[in-house]
């Protein structure tokens, strides 16, 4: 099939303030030159944004929670593939990837490409065992994950304050005593349950680099950037891509051990006074400004789908530095019609 021709299912369509990536994966799509297909998108709410802004979404369907299951999931991929058939899905939240690996194969028996990482890889960057990457020779803060509030009292025994209480999905906080991470450990575990991950905190400048894995080692495309503004909740609002060939080297060095396939957000940390490198936290998905690659010479969303669609891409060797984005909010106007249609039939076909 000509890949000017592709239906793209793609998720992650909330665009609010913590915005999930779809927008920015399908904008990115949209534009490399190369697609005039259609994009479906997969809504979790009807009160997605992404679901009505124009030119973003050609189709809408609403899809299960991930907490209903990968079974419930399959089932209303296949009502979907059905109408409307897709080549591809591009899952772009945390939460869903672990039930897109469960039903790839099923999907791939249906004609639906995915680019999605390893199971093994997966499961090694969850927070909870995100400290076993320093088995294979990436440089990671020392952790551990804990089930019990009263093993917060014994942290003192094995960290220096400050430190870092993560939630196993979202959120991260900086503890600067026991009394602390105790509060924290309550509010994180009742949000997004047990285990909660604890960090040793690494003092320095944090950056995110948005890249693409072929699954053997190979980095198809990165592009760092660091942050200009920031959200109450610690999410980037505006940002500039950065030149700093040591981090760059780093980077590729993860991927050679990590062999990670798929689309990644690395999250870095450079020490304040050694300049050493510390990889923070693997997210397993495109992030939310993964639009500002694309801006800068690296269309890496659009890179995925040529992978998911078996064709042999290769790598990236530049970017542009001090390209900088902003986020904005606007209000868009829509007829009622459209929510009642995604609402009570669960689909708007535009």
């Amino acid at each position: 099939m000509n890949k000017k021709d592709l239906n793209i299912g793609v998720s992650g369509l909330n665009a609010v303030d913590n915005p999930g990536p779809g927008v920015a994966v399908i904008r990115s799509i949209r534009e490399s030159g190369e697609f005039q297909g259609i994009i479906t998108g997969l809504a979790y709410s009807p009160l997605d944004p992404g679901a009505y802004m124009e030119g973003i979404c050609d189709n809408v369907f609403l899809i299960p929670y991930p907490s209903q299951g990968a079974e419930n999931l399959l089932e209303r991929i296949r009502a979907i593939h059905a109408k409307f058939p897709m080549d591809v899905i591009i899952p772009t939240l945390d939460s869903e990837l672990g039930g897109y690996l469960k039903i790839q194969r099923e999907l791939s028996r249906m004609g639906i490409h995915t680019f999605l990482p390893h199971q093994e890889n997966f499961d090694l960057r969850t927070k909870s065992r995100f400290h076993l990457l320093k088995e294979i020779g990436i440089n990671v803060p020392k952790g551990i994950a804990i089930s019990d509030e009263s093993a917060v009292h014994d942290l003192e025994k094995e960290f220096d304050f400050p430190l870092v209480i993560k939630g196993q999905f979202y959120e991260a906080f900086v503890a600067h005593s026991p009394l602390e991470a105790s509060s924290l450990f309550l509010r994180i575990s009742s949000k997004w349950g047990l285990p909660v991950v604890v960090q040793e905190f690494i003092q320095g400048t944090e950056y995110d680099i948005v890249a693409l894995g072929d699954g053997t080692g190979e980095l198809i495309g990165a592009v760092p950037m660091k942050k200009m503004q920031i959200t109450d909740q610690g999410k980037a609002w505006g940002g500039i891509t950065i030149e700093d060939e040591a981090m760059n080297e780093f980077v590729r060095s993860v991927m050679r051990k990590l062999k990670w396939r798929g689309p990644c957000e690395f999250e870095v940390m450079k020490t304040k006074f050694k300049g050493e490198f510390y990889l923070i936290e693997v997210n397993p998905r495109f992030p939310a400004w993964c639009y500002l690659a694309a801006g800068a010479g690296q269309n890496l969303p659009w890179a995925a789908v040529r992978l998911a669609m078996g064709e042999k891409v290769p790598p990236f060797l530049s970017y542009q530095v001090g390209t900088f984005f902003l986020r904005h909010s606007v209000e868009q106007i829509y007829p009622l019609s459209h929510y009642r249609h995604l609402t009570t039939e669960g689909e708007l076909i535009k």
